[in-house]
């Protein structure tokens, strides 16, 4: 029983479309920024929790860190800045 060359056509017309927006989806997903990790945190303002001096814990978008602060002491609901990441410390400057 022989293929209708119509019914072909239009089944590789609809493969070839379909692949092309997955590549077209996977380099568009390859230029996205970083949404996850320590790059994230970095300039992101977070609030003072426990006092830092220079040791405490602040709030950053709902969750505790354990922080130190790189010089001087903050006190609870002060806000700072995220200028880098330690492991699971972040370290804070003062706004």
């Amino acid at each position: 029983m022989p293929i209708d060359p119509w019914l072909l056509a239009v089944i590789i017309i609809i493969v070839v479309v379909c692949i092309y927006f997955v590549v077209l989806w996977g380099i568009r997903a390859h230029k996205r920024k970083i949404e996850a990790g320590k790059e994230e945190l970095i300039g992101k303002m977070a609030v003072v929790e426990i006092a830092l001096n220079p040791k405490g814990v602040v709030l950053v978008e709902g969750e505790r860190w354990n922080a130190v602060i790189d010089k001087g002491q903050v006190e609870p609901e002060e806000e700072v800045v995220i200028t880098g990441v330690d492991g699971l410390k972040l370290i804070v400057t003062k706004k």
